[in-house]
């Protein structure tokens, strides 16, 4: 679904108490992204990733039928599978959601150019919203796992570990290119605090 008619896409702007909105205006941010093709609804919050922010995301889901949300908030990495559980609780695939970063990737690194990070920030929302329309529903998929591990290096450090993981039943290969394990310790004579012979 790449027409821009066929798109109904949410966008929410978090203020992330004072760590975005301190820098930048929001409601700006949001003003911008409804002039934006395909974008019907945008709102901006104190904490878009609250009990109350995520309610207000799935009855507009619901009643506006949004089949694209964008959340230009904090860290992606954080936030990212909390948003899109919350989609899926409306109906929505989750994988019919994009955030941006107007957090770690603007108005913290750019808080001394609040002019410049709102700039930014519009850019990066931009940028979420036009890869929404390329977006497609894709399914989560269950593939099984081999419970083997390959450890390279036959050192201290390799053995230990290739041993721990023989201790959890998990297969595993230990992978020298010397012709003995070892490593290093295998060289020394005498070890400290001993003296004793270090194999």
């Amino acid at each position: 679904m790449s027409q821009d008619q066929d798109l109904r896409i949410g966008v929410y702007v978090c203020h992330c108490g004072s760590n975005i909105a301190s820098v930048i205006d929001p409601k700006a941010v949001a003003d911008y992204a409804a002039t934006l093709p395909g974008v019907v609804l945008t709102n901006n919050s104190l904490y878009t990733c609250s009990d109350s922010g995520q309610r207000q995301i799935q009855e507009d889901i619901k009643k506006h039928k949004l089949n694209r949300v964008v959340v230009a908030a904090c860290s992606v990495r954080l936030h990212e599978p909390t948003f899109r559980a919350c989609v899926a609780e409306a109906g929505l695939n989750p994988f019919l959601f994009e955030m941006a970063n107007i957090r770690e990737q603007d108005t913290w690194v750019h808080a001394h150019e609040p002019a410049g990070a709102l700039e930014k920030a519009k850019d990066l929302v931009a940028s979420a919203v036009a890869k929404t329309h390329f977006l497609t529903p894709l399914d989560m998929i269950k593939v099984p796992v081999t419970k083997t591990a390959m450890v390279i290096g036959g050192g201290v450090a390799g053995i230990s570990s290739a041993l721990d993981l023989a201790d959890m039943g998990i297969k595993t290969y230990l992978v020298e290119k010397e012709p003995s394990i070892g490593g290093r310790m295998a060289q020394l004579n005498k070890t400290f605090p001993t003296m004793d012979c270090s194999i």
